[in-house]
């Protein structure tokens, strides 16, 4: 009887002792909980009054942005226009009609193309819009940001406001979104070149930052375009209610995929590629909030804030993401959508209310379904 006794305390103690080292090592880990599949199912082609296809037929779209009402009613502009750009070199107008616009110089290569888009702050009044775009340059390809001003159906005064940024069949980055502090954040892969991650007077590999003009803001801790480095090739950007910065990034891929992050991102810090990656760790370099671990990728591209979460597009996983925050640090991923419309580019919140989500399967590596590629509409009340 002694003798069963004491087998049992000492169960119950390596019990006690096992879950004290799974605690804390689960407190520790830069993956906070196992991935649940998100409740929100519908099939390909199935009417709801909550989930609904806007537009389809596109051509590999790569961002969209969601134009405001005119201020000067007496222009006839219609509110509830989106701006969508496709990579082969189309910028589309979508409202009551489709309007296609040429960008001329796009080159269209592997993953680049007519990439980022960008309303100014002030775009009521300003009518500027920004494209992030790859293009030749004496032979080499290049990545640059332009400017111009949006009339009707028509652009003008077409500027370039950010080069330098090599570029190359695959890891372009191409993110540029405004900050709530009103510069414009860009974002740069490494050009398969993984060293110019960590290479701060280099453009790759980095998240930039500066001013509606192109100016360096005065705070950029290099004195640079760069505000953040070591990132492999950042697709997504997104600020939470607090003001923090959120990015997502591909992880390696070819035979040893996956190890695709999302990083909070800081002024100045060093995001570790190519010297460490999921867990490891190194002196003044920053580790992944969470990351797909080794064995799964997510291929994250666009990403936007909603309701508490960050929601991020998956390429390779085909799911959309959704990252719930709590305290500065991810709480929760669920999936939602798995494998139901492909591959996804980007996620992003209209004016309507409603969550937008861009198909990307007439890139080259995805199913082409019928209708593709296409603009899915979504009532948020379903994710919760």
């Amino acid at each position: 009887m002694k003798k069963t006794w004491i087998i049992a305390a000492g169960l119950v103690f390596a019990i006690g002792v096992g879950f004290f080292i799974l605690k804390n090592k689960t407190s520790q880990s830069v993956i906070p909980v196992s991935p649940e599949t998100g409740p929100v199912k519908i099939e390909e082609g199935v009417t709801s009054p909550d989930i609904e296809i806007v537009a389809q037929n596109l051509d590999i779209p790569w961002e969209i942005a969601f134009l405001p009402a005119s201020p000067d009613a007496s222009r006839g502009e219609p509110s509830g226009e989106m701006l969508v750009t496709e990579r082969p070199g189309r910028l589309l107008k979508i409202g009551q009609d489709k309007t296609v616009i040429e960008i001329s110089g796009v080159r269209h290569i592997g993953e680049g193309g007519l990439l980022g888009l960008a309303l100014h702050p002030d775009f009521a009044y300003k009518q500027l819009i920004y494209l992030y775009l790859t293009s030749s340059d004496g032979g080499k390809i290049v990545n640059r940001v332009e400017r111009y001003r949006l009339e009707g159906k028509t652009l003008t005064n077409r500027e370039i406001i950010l080069e330098g940024i090599r570029g190359a069949s695959n890891h372009d980055g191409g993110r540029i979104k405004f900050g709530p502090d009103g510069y414009l954040y860009v974002t740069t892969g490494d050009a398969q070149e993984p060293n110019s991650a960590q290479d701060t007077n280099s453009l790759n590999g980095k998240i930039l930052r500066i001013t509606p003009e192109g100016g360096i803001p005065s705070d950029n801790p290099y004195g640079t375009a760069v505000y953040s480095y070591g990132h492999r090739n950042v697709q997504g950007l997104a600020w939470d209610s607090g003001g923090r910065l959120w990015a997502t990034e591909h992880g390696r891929s070819g035979v040893q995929s996956g190890l695709d992050e999302l990083n909070l991102i800081e002024s100045g810090k060093n995001y570790g590629w190519p010297e460490i990656q999921g867990d490891e760790t190194q002196s003044e370099m920053v580790r992944p909030i969470i990351h797909s671990g080794a064995s799964e990728t997510w291929a994250p591209s666009g990403a936007e804030f909603i309701g508490g979460s960050i929601f991020f597009a998956g390429l390779r996983g085909e799911t959309l993401y959704q990252a719930k925050l709590a305290e500065g640090s991810v709480s929760t991923l669920v999936k939602h959508f798995q494998n139901q419309y492909g591959r996804l580019r980007t996620v992003k919140l209209g004016t309507d209310g409603y969550i937008y989500l861009l198909t990307n399967n007439r890139d080259g590596r995805g199913t082409v379904k019928q209708g593709d590629d296409k603009i899915i509409r979504i009532n948020p009340k379903v994710f919760k």
